[in-house]
C-alpha cells in the first residue's frame, strides 16, 4: 500500500485536471477583481449557483484589449488546475473577452441611477462632521477587523474619545436589515452620538453587497446624525458610499478623519496661543506707539487751534449775513417809497389839493357822477381837502 506525499496527491491532480480539461471555455462573472504589483490578475468566476479561484498570469494579462473588473460578465478560456503548495482548485485563464454586465453589477446600476434622481446622493445635503466628537457610533460586526482597526486608530490619536458599538451581521440575507435598523435605532435612542462610522473590510461584490441594498440607502440618507461609510478597499465602491455624508476608503481611513490626532491637536493649540499672545503685545506696542503720536499732535497740545477756524469763518459768516440783511431792508425801503409815490399820485385827496372837490348824495353818500343823480332841493355833501361842505341844489 503506498503513502502519498501531500506535494505529489497535489501534483496528481494537477496533471490529471490539466491533461483532461485543458483549453476549455469557462463563462461567468468577474468578482473580487484585483491586479497583483506583478502584473498578475486573481479573481473569481462565478455563476448563480457556483464560484472558481481564478489566475491570470502577467505576459496574458498584457495582451487583454478590455480592463476587467467587478461586475463584467466574461468568456475565458484556459484551464482548470491546482495550486500544489495550497491544495487549492483554480482555472488558469489564458484570453478572456467581455460579453456584458453581471446581474449584480446591473442591479447596483439601475439602483444608483434611481437613488441619485430622487436626490440621494446631493452633495448639497451632506453634512460637515464634528470637529470633535464625544461619542462615535460604529455599526460593524463585532467580530470582524474593521471595528478591531477602528478601534486601534481611536485609542492611537484620542484615547479618551467614547464609542458605542452597536453590532450587525455585514453579509448575509439579514445584514441589510440590521444595518438599517441599527442607523435608525442609534439615532432614535442615542442622541448624543456626534457621528456613525458604518461599514466593514474588504470583501467579493457579494459580500459588500448589504451596502448597495436600497433599504441600507434610506436609512442613511433619513439619520439626522452625520454617517461615514467605511466599506471594503480603497477601490471598493457601494451604493451607501454615494449616500452617505463622507467615504472613507478603509474603516481604519474612516477614524482618522473623525478623530483628530490629541497630540496633533495640543501642538496646534500651544501654536495659536503663542500666536495669539504675539499679536496681542503687537497690538498693543502698535497701539501705544500710535497713541504717543496722537498725543504730540498740536491739536491735543493746543485745542483752541482745533475750533479758532470756525470761529473766525462764523465771524465772516454773520458779517456777510449782515451786509445782505441791512441790504434787502434798504431795497425794500426804496420800493416801498416807489409804491407810496404811486399811491399819492392816484389817492383822491392828492387831486382835491390842486382845488378840485368831489359830490356825494345825501344820505346814502354815493358819489356824484352826473346831474340827473339829483333833484332840484336835494341836499348833496361836498368834500374839499380841508373840511366837508352840505350843500342844497338850486338849480340843475
Amino acid at each position: 500500500m503506498k503513502i502519498w506525499k501531500i506535494a505529489e496527491l497535489n501534483n496528481y491532480c494537477k496533471n490529471l485536471l490539466e491533461s483532461q480539461l485543458h483549453d476549455i471555455d469557462l463563462e461567468g462573472e468577474i468578482s473580487n477583481f484585483k491586479r497583483h504589483t506583478s502584473g498578475h490578475l486573481y479573481f473569481t468566476l462565478k455563476d448563480a449557483d457556483a464560484q472558481i479561484n481564478a489566475v491570470m498570469y502577467r505576459y496574458k494579462a498584457s495582451t487583454l484589449p478590455f480592463s476587467p473588473k467587478d461586475g463584467d460578465k466574461v468568456l475565458a478560456k484556459g484551464t482548470v488546475s491546482v495550486f500544489p503548495m495550497r491544495g487549492q482548485f483554480q482555472f488558469l485563464c489564458w484570453e478572456m473577452k467581455p460579453l456584458g454586465v453581471g446581474d449584480l453589477q446591473k442591479k447596483f446600476e439601475e439602483l444608483k441611477k434611481k437613488l441619485e434622481k430622487e436626490g440621494l446622493f446631493n452633495p448639497e445635503r451632506k453634512r460637515p462632521l464634528p470637529v470633535l466628537p464625544q461619542k462615535i457610533g460604529v455599526i460593524t460586526s463585532p467580530t470582524g477587523a474593521a471595528i478591531r482597526d477602528i478601534l486601534n486608530v481611536i485609542n492611537r490619536r484620542f484615547a479618551n474619545v467614547e464609542i458605542l458599538l452597536y453590532p450587525v451581521q455585514v453579509q448575509g440575507t439579514d445584514a441589510k436589515n440590521q444595518i438599517a435598523e441599527a442607523i435608525e435605532n442609534m439615532n432614535l435612542n442615542f442622541p448624543d452620538v456626534d457621528v456613525i462610522i458604518s461599514g466593514r473590510g474588504g470583501g467579493s461584490l457579494e459580500d459588500l453587497w448589504a451596502y448597495n441594498e436600497e433599504i441600507v440607502a434610506r436609512a442613511i440618507f433619513a439619520s439626522r446624525i452625520p454617517i461615514i461609510s467605511a466599506v471594503g478597499h480603497e477601490i471598493d465602491f457601494t451604493i451607501s458610499d454615494f449616500v452617505a455624508d463622507l467615504r472613507a476608503p478603509t474603516p481604519s481611513a474612516a477614524a482618522e478623519l473623525v478623530v483628530k490626532n490629541k497630540e496633533e491637536l495640543k501642538n496646534r493649540i500651544q501654536s495659536l496661543s503663542s500666536h495669539l499672545g504675539k499679536s496681542l503685545w503687537m497690538l498693543y506696542k502698535n497701539t501705544e506707539h500710535r497713541l504717543r503720536i496722537i498725543m504730540e499732535k498740536k491739536v491735543l497740545k493746543h485745542p483752541e487751534l482745533a475750533y479758532l477756524p470756525f470761529f473766525q469763518k462764523l465771524e465772516y459768516v454773520e458779517e456777510k449775513l449782515q451786509l445782505k440783511i441791512k441790504e434787502l431792508v434798504e431795497d425794500c425801503g426804496q420800493r416801498l417809497n416807489l409804491l407810496r409815490e404811486k399811491v399819492n399820485l392816484l389817492s383822491p385827496m392828492n387831486i382835491l389839493s390842486r382845488g378840485y372837490a368831489i359830490a356825494y348824495t345825501l344820505p346814502d353818500k354815493k358819489i356824484l357822477k352826473s346831474s340827473s343823480d339829483v333833484n332840484t332841493d336835494d341836499s348833496i355833501l361836498v368834500k374839499l381837502k380841508e373840511g366837508e361842505i352840505e350843500c342844497a341844489v338850486k338849480r340843475k
